[in-house]
């Protein structure tokens, strides 16, 4: 009997050994793939997710599903768990993983295993379906921006009450519950801690995850910093990048020659606009002729989506300018027809309409956009539909107390473009300005997506992660968008 009972004991210890090895590197719901960028690179990862509360404060909340990617370390020393979170918001971290960012992916590895997260609403992550409203905004309406606000409240809160009717809680879909949604994948790793690696919205998400639970936070990374209180940015700012784009161009003469004063120019084309709109006609997806009549919103619309970085875009948005005042249409018409404007009704995505609503804007933030943004080049669209959407919904604004920093003693480095179009220099500092060990690190000429800029801001990261003191301060590269504006000359 003995002898049987030992026999038993001895077969279970090896099935469990075996079955634990063929399981080994594995969390629940978790499976391995072999992950594939879209330039062809692939790597041995694993697919998983995690089930959380739609919305913690209700009590009978439905779950949802929240996927990630996790590339295991490849280094001899494993940290705590890098989680990537996208900016946005509604960017999707697995998705960032496969474009141009998978190398950084791939490099952190050395230190941790790396989590590409689809934030809840987001990427493979449970959502909600694109809402098309029953409003439009013709192209051939001369429609004054205050109605475009009117148009888009509306629209707006018709698509809350679509998605309420298929069974969303849109209060759900706030930076607190998407921070606690960070704590919950702490746990489903069994880490004491976790680093966080953040852009954009991504870094708002990490500081709103340092004032909930920085005892179970490691480390932060974060590139173009979006403090508690910045959902909307500052029109004065806008007006300040303008005026460092225009201090590299005075260093070339032969552009200065051609390009002048950018910001008297921009300044001269809004009011052309605002007194007579240009007719145009475009070309249809089909090629059928399009209508067009372009106004001054249009051309402060199109000119905030593409400054975020000084790429060939801003060069293509200075040409611009420069053919308009000059009467020259055509590469207006050729930006326009790629389809940025169209009388498709108006649309949103939950995640990203909600997220900024409910992180919203303080009462002395929304005064001060309002009294600069009548003489700011872009008005208040940098953030459109923010703030122009604020407290939209009852109950889903997060309120000020969310939005008043909290000091926190976590390590913490920032990346800072100088050329950032969308979280500007001005605003970066401010942002981590309650936080007491952070290695600010200003990327000269840099714009909003800095990590691959230059070599020397991954192995600044690697430095900082490695737990060493970051010794350089400032990284230098060349202003892209001149070498452009050089080409066109």
């Amino acid at each position: 009997m003995y002898y049987k009972i030992l026999v038993l004991l001895i077969f279970t210890a090896v099935n469990y050994v075996v079955n634990a090895n063929e399981n080994i590197g594995l969390f629940k719901n978790e499976k391995a793939i072999l992950f594939t960028a879209n330039d062809g690179q692939q790597t041995d990862a694993y697919e998983g997710y995690i089930m959380v509360p739609e919305n913690r404060n209700k009590a009978n909340s439905r779950d949802i599903r929240v996927n990630y990617v996790r590339f295991p370390a490849t280094g001899k020393f494993k940290g705590s768990p890098i989680i990537y979170l996208s900016g946005g918001p509604g960017g999707s971290g697995i998705g960032t993983a496969k474009w141009r960012r998978f190398p950084l992916f791939m490099a952190l590895r050395e230190h941790a295993d790396v989590i590409a997260l689809d934030q809840r609403g987001t990427g493979a992550s449970e959502k909600m379906p694109y809402c098309v409203s029953d409003y439009a905004i013709g192209l051939t309406e001369a429609v004054p921006i205050n109605q475009v606000e009117q148009r888009y409240r509306i629209a707006a809160a018709e698509c809350v009450s679509k998605w309420t009717k298929q069974g969303a809680d849109v209060l759900g879909y706030t930076t607190v519950q998407n921070a606690w949604d960070l704590n919950d994948l702490r746990l489903h790793f069994k880490a004491p801690k976790v680093t966080l690696w953040g852009i954009s919205y991504g870094s708002h998400l990490a500081l709103a995850a340092i004032s909930l639970f920085e005892e179970h936070i490691d480390k932060v990374v974060i590139a173009s910093a979006e403090g508690m209180d910045q959902t909307v940015k500052l029109p004065v700012n806008t007006s300040a990048y303008f005026k460092r784009v225009q201090q590299e161009i005075n260093q070339h003469p032969e552009l200065l020659a051609v390009y002048g004063d950018i910001v008297g120019r921009m300044q001269r084309v809004h009011q052309q606009l605002a007194h007579k709109p240009i007719k145009l006609t475009l070309k249809d997806k089909d090629g059928s002729p399009m209508p067009f009549l372009f106004q001054k919103r249009h051309m402060q619309f199109l000119a905030s989506r593409v400054i975020s970085d000084p790429s060939e875009f801003l060069a293509l948005l200075l040409s611009t300018y420069r053919d308009i005042e000059g009467g020259s249409y055509q590469s207006i018409t050729t930006i326009l027809e790629r389809g940025m404007f169209n009388n498709e009704k108006i649309g949103f995505r939950m995640m990203s309409m909600a997220m900024d609503v409910a992180s919203g804007i303080t009462d002395a933030r929304l005064e001060k956009v309002r009294q600069q943004k009548e003489d700011s080049l872009l008005g208040d669209l940098l953030n459109f539909p923010m703030p122009h959407l604020n407290k939209l919904v009852e109950g889903l604004d997060l309120g000020d107390n969310f939005r008043q920093p909290k000091p926190a003693e976590v390590s913490m480095l920032l990346l800072t473009g100088t050329l950032d179009g969308r979280t500007y220099i001005e605003g970066q500092k401010k942002a981590v300005a309650h936080l007491s060990n952070v290695t600010q690190v200003k990327v000269v000429n840099a714009g909003h997506n800095l990590f691959m800029s230059s070599p020397e801001v991954l192995s600044t990261m690697q430095q900082f992660l490695r737990g060493e003191k970051v010794e350089t301060l400032t990284i230098s590269i060349k202003a892209e968008f001149i070498e452009h504006l050089k080409q066109s000359l």
